[in-house]
């Protein structure tokens, strides 16, 4: 028949936050604060616990690796569609007469402020360009683009 080893108690500081949680947790467990710190010590020194933490850093490495990938797409798509705006709109609108100009000038504080309101609800309403595209576009020859 095997006797227990006895256990050696040691002391320990935690701040206040710590404390609480240790505690909140042993209660919903139903489990003693000791059982608890003494598992979660020995899985820190366990051998296998350097691999653990590093598969989970690098589980969070990949999904914000994921998230730059779909902010990058995000970004081209948002400069592309600029680009192409401003390049139509320079092919395919004639510089104004002098008169004509003022009257269009004085028009365009109006025109912004609807724009912006379309903007706001189209973001609020959407579905947003870029879900409207989808990630794996190939590169076919252009078709709606205009001659530059």
């Amino acid at each position: 028949m095997t006797m227990p080893k006895k256990k050696v108690q040691i002391s320990v500081y935690l701040e206040p936050e710590v404390m609480k949680t240790l505690s909140a947790y042993a209660a919903r467990r139903g489990q003693s604060m000791s059982l608890i710190v003494e598992a979660a010590v020995a899985s820190f020194l366990s051998p296998d616990g350097e691999e653990r933490r590093e598969a989970a850093t690098s589980k969070r490495l990949d999904r914000q690796d994921r998230r730059l990938a779909r902010l990058e797409r995000d970004i081209g798509i948002t400069v592309e569609t600029l680009a192409l705006f401003i390049r139509f709109w320079l092919t395919t609108t004639p510089p104004l007469p002098e008169p004509a100009a003022r009257a269009a000038r004085a028009q365009a504080g109006a025109r912004y402020d609807n724009f912006v309101a379309a903007l706001g609800r189209r973001l609020a309403q959407g579905p947003r360009l870029q879900q409207e595209i989808p990630d794996d576009v190939s590169d076919p020859a252009p078709q709606d683009e205009p001659d530059s």
